[in-house]
């Protein structure tokens, strides 16, 4: 029978792990090892993948990965052969370092993805990381600084990992920089509620044979559903000093560091030479390669590497270190024996040797725990269980999930409408100000229609971002994001992808550039590179104020449906890009969808505080880096030249005007004073419209207006007119520029309405086309606005996703494919819209 077979509810115990490869290596790490009980929870709501519960925990698997799982009933579970408890060979050496000690002391952290590590390195730094309770919100090393007892600690932030085989770049990162950097102490992060699934990497530091503090964190939950945990027997019988840790408490961190303190100055007992017992056919097999690697020649290697670790590695197969033993003077004979050891440790267990070491390795956690756990009832598993009947279900699922997604864009526009105005008020009145009080002059001009306009109409939509990023910090930090990710995987994966391609797809909504960097936590390169080139379609943050300002503009009435509309136009063109490059340039073989589900945790309101104030740092720094620059720059191109040779003579026609009104008072005997002021108000009007044509003559005739008209005869097919095209062209270095662009472009297009609000939406609406067919007709239509906002959506991604798409990718050239294949589809998109509603209308 197989895992597949089973029914909801229905549970089983694992006997066999078919299959290869990946899916083999990664299933196993994850627990899935002969003797485990497997429950079914759920399925999906299109029935696929299936939620399953193994060692507290809950994972999800798809239909045809459960079919290479083996299980029995409980009573048949008698005739299993699981792997017994050895114990650990105890060298009874203290575990000492010769180099001199010094107050600055490296520690890097590691763990399992959701077991708060970024969390307690945020308590105990005082950085601003982001947290989020899915896997791979960490995909990247953070260094920081501490200072404690004297001691300075310099702390890196390793990726989540559950293992360090180097099955995806996190653990292969993780595993170099430890033994590279080799750090004074490796802090092991571990969940306190999940301890026999935590403790496999923890044995994994164990092979390595290097200096290990093991943070018991969430302890509190551990105690809450009723465990017993002799952390200080099991600290002695593994060799690791075992710290219990509340990080979003900041409980127990003062504890933690000084035990590192103990650890780094050979003072804590705990800390000896200490192996796991792997049973006699292994150790003999392991002790065997050990003497032909530690030869004099290999010295090396073995002063870096343990080499009980190298042996261990080599009869697991792995190819990371087989390449460090290429370096090895007797490599030929490391290599065969390692064949023979492979051979006949197979014989004797009649199974694949990396699936015995890791039997073997959850045999010694079981048997550990066994002597120092007493178990109680998971009430937090529970409670999420309930949680998901509803979030998960096969009918509800999908809508609650689309429901949360119009709330958020809803919420977006309009709470963010308030502090949107006050903003826009204040600089307003800034600008009213200045302009009051600095004489006439290029320095006045930069400031007010420049560098005010400009970042003024980017910095009103600070609120719009914040709150933004407020709703997807609550899918992280409450573990909605995995089962975003469980419910979409079917659809992720009828497109080519991996379920887990879906989280950095949603991280894309905040900024494509962290989103792009998360594709890493996926294994297989071609699902990587089909996520980080359909990214950029992902509407980001950056974007927002461009549909902010056009749908408060002319969709006033339907801003949250519009607003989701444009958002789901992004996916739609992302999936069917996906679809395409699937079956085109990146041809493979579907891997296998493994992911942990963790429990639902309420989110601190700290952690929650600090995403948001980190993005709207972030954001500030845009507008005070390169899009100040930009602006300043699209200013100047419109600014200058400043001598222009116009084709009418406005100063000849402004004193013509000023001399006829002045006339027609001096001429008339009688006037009250209500016909004068009339005369007064038509003197004034008809020299703002002499200098509105005058200024809308200097912009096309300035270097930007010359620029605007070059693209236009391409730009006009989709509606847009030249100043479209120019705010466009700026929005290649960051979207928000857009923007301030048009804030520029636009500032003067209300000078002869009285009534008209200063606002840069209620400009964009009251622009008109001066000369050609068009004269006299609106720029902007709804029409129009949905076009322009959909080729934004669509177009070239900024500087930093360029960039980031690059270096992740290994080469320019998918930076150079993203910018032409983007903007292409941008374009045909716009027309199609512009085109076939300029025939329906």
């Amino acid at each position: 029978m197989t895992l597949r077979e089973l029914s909801q509810g229905e549970s089983g115990y694992i006997t066999k792990v078919r299959g290869r490869g990946a899916f083999r290596k990664r299933i196993m790490e994850m627990g899935f090892v002969v003797g485990k009980k497997v429950t079914v929870i759920r399925k999906a709501p299109l029935r696929d993948p299936i939620e399953y519960n193994i060692m507290g925990y809950n994972v999800s698997l798809r239909r045809h990965e459960a079919q290479l799982i083996e299980v029995v009933t409980h009573q048949e579970l008698k005739n299993l052969n699981i792997k017994e408890f050895n114990g650990v060979i105890d060298e009874n050496i203290l575990k000492t370092t010769n180099i001199p000690k010094r107050k600055e002391i490296n520690i890097a952290l590691i763990g399992n993805p959701n077991s708060g590590k970024t969390t307690l390195f945020n308590y105990a730094s005082g950085s601003h990381e982001r947290v989020g309770n899915y896997t791979g919100v960490t995909v990247d090393a953070k260094k920081a600084h501490f200072n404690h007892n004297g001691y300075i600690f310099n702390i890196i932030d390793l990726p989540g990992t559950y293992s360090i085989t180097c099955y995806t770049p996190e653990e292969l990162y993780v595993r170099e920089y430890i033994l590279e950097k080799v750090p004074d102490v490796v802090v092991n992060i571990i969940d306190a509620s999940n301890l026999e699934r935590n403790l496999y990497l923890t044995t994994q530091l164990i092979d390595m044979d290097i200096k290990v503090v093991i943070a018991l964190n969430m302890y509190d939950e551990l105690l809450r559903k009723g465990d017993r945990l002799d952390y200080h027997s099991l600290g002695k019988m593994i060799g690791v000093p075992i710290v219990p840790t509340i990080s979003s408490k900041r409980k127990g961190i003062k504890e933690l560091f000084d035990k590192i303190i103990d650890v780094y100055e050979d003072r804590d007992e705990t800390v000896r030479h200490i192996h796991i017992n792997y049973g006699k056919t292994i150790e003999d097999s392991i002790k065997r390669l050990q003497e032909v690697i530690k030869v004099d020649g290999n010295y090396r290697l073995t002063n870096v590497v343990a080499p009980r670790f190298l042996a261990i590695k080599l009869i697991e197969r792995d190819k990371n270190t087989s390449e460090q033993c290429e370096r090895c003077i007797n490599k030929s004979a490391i290599f065969r024996t390692a064949d023979d050891e492979i051979k006949r440790i197979e014989k004797v267990y009649n199974d694949n040797s990396e699936s015995i070491i890791t039997d073997a390795k959850y045999g010694f956690i079981s048997g550990a725990l066994k002597e120092t756990v007493k178990p109680g009832t998971s009430e937090r598993r529970r409670r999420s269980d309930i949680i998901d009947i509803f979030f998960t279900h096969k009918i509800w699922g999908f809508p609650i999930f689309i429901i949360f997604l119009w709330i958020m864009f809803g919420a977006t526009f309009r709470l963010g409408a308030y502090p949107m105005h006050w903003i826009e008020s204040g600089v307003n009145a800034l600008s009213t100000y200045l302009s009051l009080l600095m004489p006439a002059g290029v320095l006045k001009d930069l400031l007010i229609d420049g560098i005010i306009s400009g970042i003024g109409g980017v910095i009103v939509y600070l609120p719009n971002i914040l709150i933004l990023f407020f709703f997807i910090s609550l899918m992280e930090d409450t573990g909605y994001m995995a089962r975003a990710v469980f419910i979409m995987d079917k659809v992720m994966h009828k497109i080519g992808l991996h379920g887990k391609s879906f989280i950095p797809l949603i991280m894309g909504f905040g900024c494509n550039v962290p989103a792009i960097m998360a594709t890493r936590t996926l294994e297989n390169r071609n699902d990587r590179m089909i996520t980080m080139l359909i990214n950029p379609f992902i509407s980001c943050s950056a974007r927002l104020p461009v549909y902010l300002l056009l749908i408060g503009a002319f969709f006033p009435d339907h801003a949250g449906s519009v607003l989701f509309l444009i958002y789901i136009i992004g996916i739609t063109i992302a999936v069917l890009t996906a679809i395409l490059l699937k079956k085109t340039i990146f041809r493979s073989t579907q891997i296998p969808f493994v992911m942990e589900l963790p429990p639902y945790r309420i989110p601190t309101l700290r952690s929650t505080i600090i995403h948001m104030w980190g993005k709207g740092v972030q954001y500030l720094k845009k507008i005070g880096g390169i899009i100040l620059v930009a602006t300043i720059l699209v200013w100047a191109l419109g600014y200058f030249p400043v001598n222009i040779d116009y084709s009418r003579n406005y100063e000849q026609e402004k004193k013509q005007i000023i001399a006829k009104y002045d006339n027609l008072l001096s001429e008339t005997t009688y006037l009250n004073p209500s016909a004068i002021d009339s005369i007064a108000l038509t003197k004034e009007h008809d020299i703002q419209t002499i200098n509105l044509r005058q200024k809308v003559e200097q912009q096309e005739r300035s270097y930007i207006g010359r620029l605007g008209h070059l693209i236009k005869p391409v730009m006009q097919p989709l509606g847009f007119d030249w100043k479209m095209s120019i705010s466009i062209l700026s929005g290649v270095a960051a979207k928000e520029i857009v923007v301030s662009t048009m804030g520029v472009l636009y500032m003067d297009e209300d000078v002869s309405k009285k009534t008209q609000s200063n606002s840069l939406t209620q400009k964009l609406k009251a622009q008109t086309y001066n000369s050609g067919r068009k004269k006299g007709m609106k720029v902007f239509t709804p029409l129009v606005a949905f076009s322009f906002m959909t080729f934004v959506l669509l177009f070239f991604p900024c500087i930093g996703t360029i960039v980031t798409i690059s270096k992740e990718s290994g080469s320019w050239k998918w930076g150079a494919f993203s910018i032409i294949y983007t903007t292409a589809v941008a374009w045909i998109i716009s027309f199609s819209i512009f085109q076939i509603g300029s025939l329906l209308s």
